[in-house]
């Protein structure tokens, strides 16, 4: 089932948004109107993520992080808020539920729910953005997203994710830039990982490069007849 579909009645239309204008908005997240002067200085210190979910309509956890401290009975706690007051909401409700010193903003996507607790004082509007940002971004990296590939590749999800915020702040909007990160450093691991054109000249005795190395030897040195190798 893919993520990424044109709008239905049930879903949300995903890639209807100019790229640029997603970016200009997802960056703006210290815009708010709030008349008490206590409480927005309270609010612009708190302008980021305190955690994203992303929960099946079956209740399943398919990708979870939590940017903000949180204790493991606090953590089981948000994921039953979220599985109880989020599920079994119509498509037409709205998409931001308060939750005591923060709030549930979320959207769906398929069978897929991106669900983002942030600061009561932060702009509801920007935070989809966000969440619509990161889809994109998920969608670029797997050529049309579906929920298996989030299950079947979640490190590669949460890489996407921690290229794009970190802390909960959105550090890069650009998600060609994301993805760009993404293939360099993928190319790079598979250079480093790649086996030599004499792979027989790093083995000695049959011990393996790190072997070689943990017992004081130079990997890589061939001792002959099968002898101990030089220290």
């Amino acid at each position: 089932m893919q993520l990424i579909k044109r709008q239905t009645e049930d879903d949300h239309k995903l890639c209807d948004t100019d790229t640029d204008s997603v970016c200009a908005v997802a960056i703006r997240t210290t815009t708010m109107d709030v008349g008490n002067p206590e409480e927005t200085s309270a609010a612009t210190t708190q302008v980021g993520w305190n955690f994203i979910v992303l929960m099946s309509r079956q209740g399943k956890i398919r990708l979870s992080e939590f940017f903000s401290s949180y204790s493991e009975s606090e953590k089981r706690r948000i994921l039953r808020d979220i599985a109880a007051d989020i599920l079994p909401r119509a498509p037409k409700m709205c998409n931001i539920i308060e939750k005591g010193t923060y709030k549930f903003v979320y959207r769906r996507y398929a069978s897929l729910y991106f669900v983002v607790g942030v600061p009561l004082g932060m702009n509801e509007l920007i935070v989809l953005e966000q969440i619509h940002l990161f889809v994109e971004a998920l969608d670029g990296y797997f050529n049309s997203v579906c929920e298996l590939d989030l299950v079947f590749s979640l490190h590669k999800s949460l890489l996407i994710l921690f290229e794009m915020f970190i802390g909960g702040m959105l550090c890069e909007s650009n998600k060609r830039e994301v993805l760009k990160s993404i293939v360099e450093a993928e190319e790079l691991v598979e250079e480093m990982t790649k086996p030599g054109e004499d792979t027989a000249s790093q083995l000695d005795d049959g011990l393996s490069f790190q072997e070689q190395f943990q017992l004081g030897r130079k990997p890589g040195r061939r001792t002959g007849g099968g002898g101990p190798g030089r220290m």
